[in-house]
């Protein structure tokens, strides 16, 4: 079972902008810093989430990034969704020619976990996750580092 990098990143900014989007749009310069993934790579992420229609782009001064529709209303797997990501527990990628071709013993048992693992991501929502105790001490974390750092900067 594998969830790639690009699902990881997708999930992990889209919580990241839920977090942070109630001041003012966010711009992924900040993302990029707070959660250490390259400005390019999420680039290309929000041009697919926008496309999926789960958030919006604020352009010009003090523009970025806004979600789309309510913290809670946005599920993990559709995240995982729009940036064209599955998760998928064959060896596969579900087509059924595991074996030279043809369907092995355990394929329909890992298309069902497939299925759950998909239904489970799907239950969750960004605003069940910013609800987490530990989700918002990492995130406070991560502001005084980020805040930190401007600081250290400016002082120079």
């Amino acid at each position: 079972m594998r969830l790639t990098t690009k699902g990881r990143y997708a999930v992990t900014a889209m919580l990241d902008l839920a977090l942070h989007a109630d001041q003012r749009p966010v711009s992924l310069a900040d993302i990029s810093r707070r959660q250490d993934i390259s400005l390019s790579y999420l680039e290309q992420l929000f041009a697919r989430l926008r496309r999926s229609e789960l958030v919006t782009s604020v352009r010009g001064p003090g523009g970025g990034y806004r979600l789309a529709k309510a913290p809670a209303q946005v599920s993990v797997a559709r995240v995982i969704d729009a940036v064209d990501e599955s998760v998928d527990a064959t060896r596969c990628q579900g087509l059924a020619d595991c074996q030279a071709g043809h369907t092995c013993l355990t394929h329909h048992l890992w298309c069902e976990l497939s299925e759950e693992i998909h239904g489970f991501l799907d239950g969750v929502s960004l605003g069940d996750l910013i609800d987490r105790h530990e989700v918002r001490s990492i995130a406070a974390r991560q502001r005084q580092q980020h805040t930190g750092d401007t600081i250290a900067i400016e002082s120079l």
